[in-house]
């Protein structure tokens, strides 16, 4: 068969830091794939749909393919920033030329892959945080609000809370620490500049910051040692609120879910599963495909 002939599946998953994308052909098997920037339709659709645009193409081009192909094929997007159905309405309007799409949150797309499309819940833990469940063909997803009013336990938010505390040490609010000082050294010891920042700046900037919370706390620094124990915490409060709705298996995925383990080891025995596939994959399902 020729590539113009093949049927084949994309899956787009779209996060606060970057897109993946992956193409699949009738048998499950991959043809190529492609890795881009931020691509959360809530901060930004206009740059984020140009972003997944840019993915796809690359994925096409490292298939051998190109965007002809597109109109004999299907498209999953799971996307940061999609929180109610009406918000997937301009994403499937810019990709009109597949023959078939499905749009979805992050979260969902994630939640399919990590139990094959079967039933189950997903904690995520990235740039944002989420839950989400899939339970008798319902989805359902809790959290994922955006850093500045939810996404407790993730790296955006840890960054935000991090900053903040370094913020009110340097005005001698609150007692400074390495941390709070290491962080106003990015910004020249200047509170203005930090202002002037946070004015503009994004969950994947304080994200960012997060890697320099994780490794003050492991060297048990009184500002940052709160903050990730609390961030763990929070990320088994999605568990504990996905089991009340009926999550029997819940698997942890995202940037984050590996350097938070051991903290969560810390508040009693992990109880999330592993995934079977990645959110790309979820995306897959989610649009009718198969994985070999």
């Amino acid at each position: 068969m020729s590539p113009a002939n093949l049927q084949l599946t994309i899956g787009v998953d779209g996060g606060g830091t970057r897109c993946r994308v992956r193409i699949r052909d009738q048998r499950g098997h991959c043809l190529g794939e492609s890795e881009g920037g931020a691509s959360n339709v809530h901060s930004n659709i206009t740059a984020a749909l140009s972003e997944i645009r840019s993915t796809i193409q690359n994925a096409l081009l490292n298939a051998g393919l190109d965007e002809t192909t597109c109109g004999d094929a299907a498209i999953g997007l799971g996307l940061a920033g999609v929180m109610a159905r009406d918000d997937g309405a301009g994403v499937r309007e810019a990709f009109s030329n597949f023959k078939q799409i499905y749009v979805e949150s992050d979260a969902i797309a994630a939640c399919m892959g990590a139990h094959a499309g079967q039933d189950g819940g997903l904690v995520i833990a990235g740039t944002g945080s989420a839950g989400a469940l899939r339970i008798k063909g319902q989805s359902i997803g809790i959290g994922g609000r955006g850093f500045r009013i939810g996404d407790e336990g993730s790296a955006a938010r840890i960054g935000w809370d991090a900053l903040r505390q370094a913020l009110l040490a340097a005005d001698d609010l609150k007692p400074a620490s390495a941390l709070t000082r290491a962080l106003m050294k990015r910004f020249s010891d200047d509170p203005r500049a930090v202002t002037h920042w946070a004015s503009e700046a994004r969950g994947g900037d304080y994200g960012a910051l997060a890697p320099l919370v994780f490794e003050h706390a492991a060297q048990g620094d009184p500002v940052a040692l709160p903050i990730i124990k609390m961030a763990a915490r929070s990320i088994l409060d999605l568990y504990a609120a996905l089991e009340r709705r009926g999550a029997e298996r819940v698997a942890l995925v995202g940037g984050l879910a590996e350097p938070l383990r051991p903290w969560i080891a810390l508040e009693g025995p992990d109880p999330f599963v592993p995934a079977r596939f990645d959110a790309v994959d979820g995306a897959i399902l989610m649009a009718g495909g198969v994985i070999a």
